[in-house]
């Protein structure tokens, strides 16, 4: 199994408008038959306006295919639109869980 952290690091005041897209794709997901992301967001710590978003997957396979299926949907594509302009950064951590 590998969990999968998406880590964005958002632009001042925009945390909530990142997890409002999160919680949006997590509503969609089981039309999709996919896992929902667990959400998390700093609460101290170095840098602030972090949101996490995590998944779990059986393989790395299911993770990019999962991925592609999500992007090849509309409604999918609609929730991400404009998410660029709430972030300074961001990051993918993989790991496999032993």
């Amino acid at each position: 199994m590998y969990v999968v952290s998406e880590i964005m690091q958002c632009k001042p005041g925009k945390v909530r408008d990142m997890v409002k897209k999160f919680k949006s794709l997590n509503d969609l997901a089981p039309k999709l038959g996919l896992k929902p992301f667990r959400i998390l967001t700093d609460v101290s710590g170095e840098p602030f306006w972090t949101v996490v978003a995590i998944t779990e997957v059986e393989s790395l396979d299911e993770f990019f295919g999962t991925m592609d299926k999500a992007m090849a949907n509309e409604e999918a594509r609609k929730i991400l639109a404009g998410y660029h302009d709430l972030v300074v950064s961001g990051r993918r951590e993989i790991y496999k869980a032993e």
